[in-house]
């Protein structure tokens, strides 16, 4: 199954215009990754997957060979499929460590689980923020003369931590037992990320993308009174430079982030993704945030995308686009991500959908 052909070529206009409820001509779409099998296959050439030109950044900075997809692959890729943005990843902070030889390399083995640990944490540097602001200019440089949009998607300094600096378990109770300590771990990021995202937005980046998975599908991973006194002051200060610009705000997390949505429309992001399906009704959301607030994703990646049929993607978006276009404030896409997992026809028929009944 192929892409079809679509009104209204790829316009980062759209994207802004439609997150703030402006008249847009259709609804824009929006994949944070997608696979390489699924970009071989259009692009005719292997390209990487939309966030790394090899292995998957999402999975930590281990998983990546570090830079981005090509800028002038992603365009046409994008072109091709009609989607308004490029984005260059920056998801983790980049605490590093040096090895027993000497070598510097990121910290990815949970291994930080005290205050002593923490002091021979290497912090980010200039180095690292000119590391992401190459790709950015790179980006810049190849959708001149279109219409496409450029982004920095990151700013996971409490996945960071649970994930790779400190592990899941420990970093929770280091939260009770050490929250001194947490909280210093989180002024660095967010001094890191705040200073990246000013020299991405006097670069031209069109939007921000920041990303944080806090929640699953009953609730944030912690209780929410401590959590916004911890989290939500450093997302406030990455995100300051944008908000105080005009430039839109987009906030990822998965599961059920209910009892945080204020929280964000308080800071200023205008835009949430992925609605996961396991936590969030998005005919619910539609009724309660529909008027504040521009809704991203919700189509099931496990059904219809994986095992489903062309014609299960094709109905589901169908049911989406009856309850979330009317109005506008929504962006099309999945609940997370597109998978090599997803039958390529699948992703055909999930953007083809996009096209046939995103149209005003």
């Amino acid at each position: 199954m192929p892409i079809e052909p679509f009104e209204g070529s790829a316009d980062i206009q759209r994207l802004i215009d439609q997150i703030r409820g402006k008249p847009v001509d259709r609804v824009p779409h929006l994949e944070a990754l997608i696979e390489d099998q699924h970009i071989t296959k259009i692009l005719g050439r292997f390209a990487g997957n939309s966030l790394a030109y090899g292995g998957d950044p999402a999975k930590g900075v281990e998983e990546s060979t570090g830079r981005p997809m090509k800028g002038r692959d992603l365009l046409e890729f994008n072109q091709k499929i009609g989607q308004d943005l490029m984005m260059v990843e920056c998801f983790w902070t980049p605490f590093k460590k040096k090895t027993n030889d000497g070598k510097l390399i990121s910290i990815t083995d949970r291994s930080i689980k005290t205050k002593a640990d923490w002091e021979k944490v290497i912090k980010p540097t200039a180095t690292d923020i000119e590391d992401r602001m190459q790709y950015v200019r790179e980006y810049k440089e190849a959708v001149k003369g279109t219409k496409m949009g450029v982004t920095l998607a990151g700013a996971c300094f409490f996945q960071t931590l649970y994930e790779f600096t400190v592990g899941l378990t420990d970093f929770m109770t280091m939260i009770y037992d050490q929250r001194d300590l947490v909280e210093e771990m989180f002024d660095v990021s967010a001094e890191y990320f705040h200073d990246l995202y000013i020299q991405g937005l006097e670069a031209g980046i069109d939007v921000v993308f920041v990303a944080d998975d806090y929640a699953w599908k009953q609730g944030t991973f912690v209780r929410p009174k401590v959590f916004k006194e911890i989290w939500l002051p450093r997302m406030a200060k990455i995100i300051e430079p944008a908000v105080n610009r005009g430039i839109p705000v987009i906030f990822h997390s998965d599961g059920k982030i209910d009892a945080t949505i204020d929280w964000l429309l308080d800071i200023g992001v205008e835009a949430i993704t992925p609605m996961d399906p396991y936590s969030i009704d998005y005919r619910d959301y539609k009724k309660r945030y529909g008027n504040r607030l521009c809704l991203f994703g919700n189509i099931d990646v496990e059904f219809p995308l994986v095992h489903g049929t062309p014609d299960d993607v094709d109905k589901d978006v169908k049911a989406h686009s009856d309850v979330l276009k009317p109005g506008g404030r929504w962006v099309a896409g999945s609940s997370h991500s597109t998978g090599n997992m997803v039958p390529h026809e699948n992703f055909c028929a999930m953007i083809n959908a996009f096209h046939k009944y995103g149209k005003y």
